[in-house]
């Protein structure tokens, strides 16, 4: 049974990240610059001038590859600082040094370890409270749950999910942060309490049909197998 849940989960989680890539795309750009007016206004901007093509040092490679914004194949446009995430790997080793990889570590770390316990037991939760004793939750049930589990969670997430990714671009664009701490107070001395939820709106309109596919095929997956 181990293997069958190792299996089930990876799919489900592959779909759910298949799912989220663009919208997740969106909500790194709106917490870490400052160039668009809203969610329509980066979508738009987004699609027009490119394509929207766990461990640390991968989440760093992904909010660097998703902050670049200049045109592809466009004649007479600048070419794209990274060509790929090997070369975003490279670069920033040869610039930043390998520490530079970890950027952003410690947030990650600490936006992820009570985010993942408020995410499944959200989940657990809300199932049996939609289960009659005895049964196994119906499509719309896990659908459901999984969609809220997602959002509760992402509202927990979101403050550090901002530093985190400000912390990862600080690199590129020249900029210390002492730490986390140092990051939060800048952020709030420069834009206030609110920078803190910059991105939650896109976070919750991602997380709910994410995680509702992402729990429904891995209870469907375990089902098949079982």
């Amino acid at each position: 049974m181990p293997v069958e849940e190792f299996v089930a989960g990876w799919i489900s989680g592959a779909l759910g990240l298949v799912l989220g890539h663009p919208f997740d795309t969106v909500k790194v750009r709106l917490q870490t610059q400052t160039t668009y007016r809203g969610i329509f206004d980066c979508v738009v901007k987004t699609y027009r001038h490119e394509s929207v093509y766990c461990l640390a040092p991968f989440d760093l490679i992904k909010v660097r590859l998703q902050n670049q914004t200049e045109p592809r194949a466009r004649p007479g446009s600048p070419p794209p600082r990274y060509r790929g995430p090997v070369h975003c790997a490279v670069s920033i080793c040869q610039e930043e040094g390998p520490r530079g990889l970890f950027r952003g570590a410690w947030a990650l770390m600490l936006r992820d370890t009570p985010t993942l316990g408020i995410y499944f037991v959200t989940y657990e939760w809300l199932c049996r409270q939609s289960t009659p004793e005895g049964q196994s939750p119906s499509s719309a049930s896990v659908l459901v749950a999984g969609g809220f589990a997602g959002i509760v969670s992402w509202a927990v997430a979101t403050p550090l999910d901002v530093i985190k990714s400000r912390m990862q671009m600080a690199g590129l664009k020249h900029r210390v942060y002492r730490g986390v701490l140092d990051c939060m107070a800048s952020s709030v001395r420069q834009e206030g309490l609110g920078v803190f939820f910059r991105g939650l709106t896109i976070n919750s309109a991602r997380a709910f049909p994410v995680n509702a596919v992402t729990f429904l095929s891995y209870e469907y997956l375990l089902r098949w197998w079982g």
